[in-house]
């Protein structure tokens, strides 16, 4: 996603079929076990979520009592979509735009989930480079991208024409290296029931042991926990 976006975007709401999510247990429960606690969150960190579609992280935000909630996202067919509990927090703007406006602000946590891949290698790199300037001290950075070492994540990077760069665990810390973050954390996203994670876990394990370069993980999707140098 560059200064100026592709035609595919004029046609994203259709493809993506926007609706307001619903925020239940099993969602604070998923959320509570990938992102709160490997990114260290708490109810006084102030949180800016990029490109933060339907607003189901910002809801779930005020759910656990964060206080300063900021999401932006460029599509402005999202303000009717995004929970009425966190509409007051949505902005809808371009994010070099929103990141240019000094009344945004400093946080301490920064999100950006399924953000990064729509954008070439160098506007991603741009990217992190200027947040860091909207990090406060001890600030940590949290993304998911599709994980491209693994054949399962195909559907995740090539089923959207508006993806640009894919992603492999070691790319991802290379490039949070070349714009001065350390990588604290790179991980799978784990989806499924128990019953499901156990049989992926089975037939990983096989594959790893079978094949001559498996890659790190299996997941079709992964997380990346960064803090600035």
């Amino acid at each position: 996603m560059g200064n100026e976006t592709s035609d595919f975007y004029q046609s994203y709401a259709t493809y993506k079929r926007y609706e307001t999510p619903q925020v239940g247990r099993k969602q604070i429960a998923r959320f509570d076990a990938e992102v709160w606690q490997p990114a260290q969150f708490d109810t006084q960190c102030q949180v800016l979520e990029l490109g933060c579609g339907t607003g189901a992280f910002l809801d779930y935000l005020k759910t656990k009592g964060v206080t300063r909630i900021v999401g932006v996202d460029h599509d402005p067919t999202l303000a009717r979509v995004v929970p009425e509990s966190v509409r007051d927090c949505f902005h809808c703007a371009d994010l070099w735009t929103a990141l240019a406006d000094e009344s945004l602000g400093s946080f301490d946590r920064v999100a950006l989930f399924d953000v990064l891949e729509h954008f070439t290698a160098d506007d991603a790199l741009r990217l992190l480079q200027t947040l860091k300037k909207r990090l406060r001290p001890q600030a940590r950075l949290i993304l998911k991208v599709p994980n491209a070492a693994c054949p399962w994540a195909l559907q995740y990077q090539f089923g959207d024409l508006t993806h640009r760069t894919a992603f492999t665990p070691l790319s991802l810390r290379q490039l949070a290296d070349a714009a001065g973050f350390d990588t604290v954390s790179v991980y799978p996203q784990r989806q499924g029931s128990r019953r499901r994670m156990l049989t992926d876990a089975l037939v990983h394990r096989f594959l790893s042991w079978a094949l001559l370069t498996p890659p790190e993980f299996w997941s079709a999707n992964m997380y990346a926990v960064l803090v600035p140098r």
